[in-house]
């Protein structure tokens, strides 16, 4: 018997299967394009979430950041309050005493005719999402007179009277007066007259009483109500109401 024939035999390596090269090729391409797929899964899912978000915040909640001190001490710079959008769909408007936000076009500033509506476009959507300060157009203050009120500022107290009845502010900045500009308005049907609550610190319908529109926001330029505030998460929660326009009287009754 030859045995190193026998030992050759045992020793010779098994000849390269031309199929696993194959095989394992294969098993590349299919995680490579398994990982794409995923990826593309994962965009999608980010686009869709973002596209919903936004629609969410177009129609129903929007998020909004406080880019100033005009309403302390009831909203302080950088807080994110959730405005509702569904507040006034059934046809009630604005109510005395409603911290709202509003399109200040036209009233509170001019129109800019030469503005980027791509610009606009996407700030808006990172505004919307609260990801950044909201438009110079944008505002959020208080409800202090609507269509066919008379506001009339100030008594020897310093207070202001809606129709005739004074009215007590608690929400106000400490140590401000209802205002410190005089004046007597009458404010038009299907319009609101705006204060922010840190009087002495806040541009609003005083400030625009010269200006076309004298000061009056047209309430189809209302975004919402502030219904809750969403941070910081200490004081986060409902937006608590005010009872200082309860005893105040419709402009009809007021006047005869």
């Amino acid at each position: 018997m030859d045995t190193q024939a026998q030992h050759s035999e045992r020793d010779r390596s098994p000849e390269p299967d031309a199929g696993s090269g194959e095989e394992s090729r294969f098993s590349r391409v299919r995680d490579r394009v398994v990982s794409v797929l995923s990826w593309r899964r994962v965009l999608t899912g980010v686009v869709v979430a973002a596209v919903l978000l936004l629609l969410f915040s177009s129609y129903v909640v929007q998020p909004f950041l406080i880019p100033s001190r005009s309403m302390e001490p009831t909203l302080k710079v950088g807080d994110r309050v959730l405005v509702n959008k569904l507040a006034y769909r059934s046809g009630d408007g604005p109510e005395r005493g409603d911290v709202v936000v509003f399109d200040g076009t036209g009233s509170f500033v001019r129109e800019d005719p030469d503005a980027n509506p791509l610009t606009g476009l996407v700030r808006g959507a990172a505004s919307s999402l609260g990801l950044t300060e909201p438009a110079d157009t944008d505002f959020v203050k208080r409800v202090v007179g609507v269509g066919g009120d008379r506001v009339v500022c100030c008594d020897a107290r310093g207070r202001l009277a809606v129709n005739g009845v004074t009215v007590d502010e608690p929400y106000l900045y400490p140590g401000d007066t209802a205002s410190r500009v005089p004046f007597d308005i009458l404010v038009p049907a299907g319009a609101l007259w705006m204060m922010g609550d840190h009087r002495s610190r806040s541009s609003d319908s005083r400030d625009h009483l010269g200006s076309p529109g004298g000061g009056m926001v047209p309430v189809e330029r209302v975004t919402g109500r502030v219904d809750w505030l969403g941070w910081p998460p200490a004081r986060a929660g409902s937006l608590e109401g005010t009872g200082a326009f309860d005893r105040v009287r419709a402009p009809g009754a007021a006047h005869g």
